[in-house]
């Protein structure tokens, strides 16, 4: 009976603990070296040297950051809702780990192997809206919720044209399943016949982490610094670490749709000797890398501008690319499971 109850239950639940710290835990690692090297980056496209003090060139300065983090006074306002307050950037920061759950590294490499992993991705990262709103609101200050609105505003525009993006990926690989859709590129990659739309949502990526040039919430010359004014330490640090583990999500999301995920270039013997986790992390590194590279080369849209980009660009945009695409296929006989 015991090796029973070991085999039903206790064994596949320690192998689902185990595979889910083995994406939790280097991606933590590397959410902390984003950080790292977004000032690395930045301090080269402005002739100085960025963090260099902390351990040899500067590598601890995350760990100095944390550490530093942890042993402040978490601060809450009196007029704030203490429970509610918490828990916004608990809820954001959590959101940006579980849609991981889904994302495959490599053939079988993935923890939730589901048919509708599309689905859950986008209905994860369009909750992470809720953190932000609780956070503007619980904050009690005209700062922050202000700064909640904007962000609420950015990211539904932004996620109307994404969610058409995803339409055309789904016409071209016929799954859902996210797996699938790396192995529907082995020949071509989807960001050769969708390059617009590979663009748009990259963009649309920026926005929707209120990355510059989109950091309209945080509007620090007439919001202070948007809807986490009023939060500090751990509570501070789960936002800006959620915000970096978005980023790394957008890109690892970005190379599974249109770079081919764990696929080389090119089915070479160079190439195939890497493997195809370290692939996916090369991918997704070069798309993160474009997030800093963008903050440290354009200024800061107007609202206006970035509404407009939204809606009267990327949504017609991207909803005509649909019907191309469809038509395109249906012409051609290319849909999948058609005929």
């Amino acid at each position: 009976m015991d090796n029973a109850l070991w085999t039903l239950y206790a064994r596949p639940a320690l192998i689902t603990v185990g595979e889910v710290l083995a994406i939790i835990v280097p991606l933590l690692v590397a959410v902390a070296y984003l950080t790292y090297a977004e000032r690395k980056i930045i301090a080269l496209s402005q002739l100085r040297k960025g963090p260099n003090v902390v351990g040899p060139f500067g590598l601890l300065q995350p760990f100095a950051d944390g550490l530093k983090l942890f042993l402040k006074e978490t601060v809450i306002p009196s007029g704030a809702s203490p429970v509610v307050f918490v828990i916004a950037p608990i809820l954001t920061f959590t959101l940006a780990l579980i849609a991981w759950a889904v994302i495959p590294f490599a053939p079988g490499a993935v923890v939730a192997n589901i048919n509708v992993g599309i689905l859950y991705l986008f209905a994860v990262s369009s909750l992470g809206v809720y953190g932000i709103i609780i956070a503007g609101w619980a904050s009690n200050s005209r700062y922050a919720f202000l700064g909640a609105l904007r962000s609420a505003a950015q990211m539904v525009s932004y996620e109307v044209a994404s969610g058409f993006v995803l339409v055309t990926v789904l016409l071209c690989a016929g799954s859902l399943n996210l797996t699938d859709i790396v192995l529907a590129q082995r020949h071509v990659w989807f960001v050769v016949p969708l390059l617009p739309m590979f663009v748009v949502f990259y963009v649309s990526g920026l926005a929707e982490t209120n990355r510059v040039p989109f950091d309209l919430p945080e509007g620090e010359s007439e919001l202070v610094a948007g809807y986490f004014v009023e939060y500090s330490a751990m509570t501070f640090a789960l936002f800006y670490l959620g915000e970096y583990a978005n980023i790394i999500l957008i890109s690892g999301m970005a190379s599974v749709l249109f770079l081919g995920g764990w696929l080389p270039p090119a089915p070479v013997v160079p190439f195939t000797w890497i493997p195809g986790p370290l692939w996916f992390a090369l991918k997704a590194a070069l798309l993160a890398f474009g997030f800093l590279w963008v903050r440290t080369t354009f200024p800061r849209f107007r609202y206006d501008q970035l509404m407009r980009l939204g809606w009267k660009v990327f949504l017609p945009l991207s909803l005509g690319w649909v019907f191309l695409t469809a038509a395109v296929l249906m012409g051609t006989g290319w849909l999948p499971g058609h005929g």
